[in-house]
C-alpha cells in the first residue's frame, strides 16, 4: 500500500466552497479509480487555507499511471483546481510502523 500526500493551500476564505469541491471529487472521481483504497482530509487550525489530503492506493503506478494519466485526473483538478493558491506539493510514502 502507497500513502499519497498532498499538501494543499486554497484561496483565502473559499474553505466551505473547498471543503464541498473536495468531498465531491472523491466521491465522483477519486474513490472510483482503479488501487484506490481509501483516503483522509485534514484542515488546518493553525492555518484554515491549508489542507492535507492522504489518498491510499495499492500502488505506486496506480496514482502516477492509472489515475495521473488518465481523464479522470482533468476531471478531479477541474473540480478542486480552482481554489488552489499555489499547486499542491505531492510526496509517497511507504509505511513503517503504526499503532492498532
Amino acid at each position: 500500500m502507497i500513502l499519497e500526500l498532498a499538501d494543499i493551500r486554497i484561496n483565502p476564505g473559499k474553505q466551505a466552497e473547498f471543503d464541498a469541491a473536495i468531498q465531491r471529487g472523491i466521491a465522483e472521481v477519486i474513490s472510483k479509480s482503479k488501487g484506490y483504497i481509501g483516503h483522509k482530509v485534514q484542515k488546518g487550525i493553525e492555518t484554515p487555507e491549508r489542507y492535507v489530503l492522504m489518498i491510499y492506493w495499492e500502488t505506486l503506478e496506480n496514482h502516477m499511471v492509472d489515475f495521473r494519466e488518465s481523464p479522470a485526473f482533468a476531471e478531479w483538478r477541474g473540480i478542486v483546481g480552482p481554489h488552489f493558491a499555489s499547486a499542491p506539493h505531492v510526496e509517497h510514502f511507504n509505511l513503517l510502523t503504526e499503532s492498532n
